[in-house]
């Protein structure tokens, strides 16, 4: 690929148009659609899991149409850079208004080459400085518009298109390879806990039935109880001046930091927030069978809306923190809520309360969380290094486009 010609830039505007095409509401309620809205997209700019909807049923942002050769670039949130190229659409294939639909001037802009240009990063820098709002910064079609990009001869944008179209796949190729190790991880992550905390760490234990529908078989010598013989509820409030903390599926529960760059809305009155002691274990309602739940690591404050669980028993609170979180105990907890609505279950105490669970005698107990911790500990490092690479090889990516586009990459290169 060799780039010679001087290089130009003219904003989006002139060589494209925006959002020309939308549903109107006369639209028939049975029209069927395929809807892409702005989670369906990803940092890659791959679409994922477009659902179908009666036009009747569809959020009202689905009003964006698409053909192919367009690029669709979120307007909303801008920081997630959701930007995709729509190529072989269905007919009915409709984007949330939450995404500025960018058709290019085919006889000044190439259509491959206009997927990478929005990508370049002087421009995806100037989208983000001309959004408005903080926790959820969004840009106007028009600003978007007035965004200068670069621009050459169709004849070098088809090159550059060329090239990077497949140097980006020897990239996607590694990351995807990155990203495939790290959903085994995740895998064997999940297996270690679980086994360890339902089975126990001795593989030639002799093993009983449980009784237990969700835990199946455990050691011989394990015991089984409802959780309200080793937890209380605990709901104490007004105190504060105790710091936030997080419960996330991901993470547990941990103590919520604040960045002095991100203002966070937050509600003012602690008081009404109860209080989590250290040893206890916490959990999101609505999201306890998403696996919401851990053991609090220190005092501090989780939202009036959650379960504090106080230990009543000579238990490591630990060891339920990782039982709780598994995939078994999370389909229990969901069995066990209320709500009609799939994402909308609520696991209240007084069910959860009820639900059965293993009791290995305590210092079992201890040498499992002991094991747990070691072993996870070597997979997170794995984890972590992995998570760099795979952060470097987008950072790879991300500077080739830009290279590309405005001409840094030149002679020598071929296409």
């Amino acid at each position: 690929m060799k780039v010679q010609s001087p290089l130009e830039k003219r904003p989006l505007k002139y060589i494209a148009t925006i959002n020309d095409e939308a549903l109107g509401e006369d639209t028939a309620p049975d029209f069927e659609i395929r809807y892409v809205d702005i989670g369906n997209v990803d940092s890659k700019g791959h679409i994922h899991q477009v659902p179908t909807y009666r036009f009747a049923d569809a959020p009202s942002r689905a009003r964006r149409v698409v053909r192919a050769g367009d690029v669709i670039i979120s307007t909303v949130r801008t920081y997630l850079q959701a930007i995709a190229p729509i190529e072989s659409p269905s007919d009915n294939l409709i984007v949330s208004t939450g995404f500025a639909v960018i058709r290019p001037r085919r006889e000044i802009l190439d259509t491959g080459y206009c997927k990478y240009v929005l990508r370049e990063s002087e421009f995806l820098h100037k989208v983000f400085t001309h959004s408005v709002g903080v926790s959820y910064p969004a840009i106007s079609a028009l600003d978007l518009g007035n965004i200068s990009v670069p621009i050459r001869s169709l004849s070098e944008q088809r090159a550059i298109a060329t090239y990077l179209d497949r140097e980006t796949a020897k990239i996607d190729a590694l990351i995807a390879e990155k990203e495939r190790l790290l959903s085994l991880l995740a895998e064997k992550r999940r297996a270690l806990i679980t086994q360890a905390v339902t089975r126990g760490l001795n593989p030639d234990v002799p093993m009983r039935d449980s009784g237990v529908e969700w835990l199946g078989e455990i050691p011989r010598h394990w015991e089984t109880q409802r959780i309200a013989f080793l937890f209380r509820e605990r709901d104490e409030r007004d105190q504060p001046e105790l710091p936030l903390l997080n419960v996330s599926i991901h993470t547990g529960v941990t103590v919520r930091e604040f960045s002095d760059s991100h203002i966070e809305q937050v509600a003012n009155d602690f008081s009404i927030y109860k209080v989590a002691y250290e040893d206890d274990i916490a959990f999101n309602k609505m999201r306890m069978w998403q696996g919401a739940v851990g053991r609090v690591p220190s005092d501090g404050l989780v939202s009036p809306d959650y379960v504090v669980a106080a230990p009543v028993a000579n238990i490591d609170t630990a060891y339920y923190g990782e039982l709780f979180s598994t995939a078994a105990f999370s389909a229990e907890a969901a069995r066990n809520s209320h709500g009609i609505v799939w994402d909308r279950l609520r696991l209240y105490w007084e069910e959860f309360r009820d639900i059965r669970v293993p009791v290995p005698p305590l210092n079992e107990q201890q040498e499992i969380v002991e094991h747990v911790t070691k072993e996870t500990k070597k997979l997170d490092e794995l984890r972590a290094a992995t998570e760099r690479t795979t952060e470097l090889l987008h950072e790879r990516r991300a500077a080739l486009i830009s290279a590309a586009v405005t001409g840094q990459i030149r002679a020598g290169v071929e296409a």
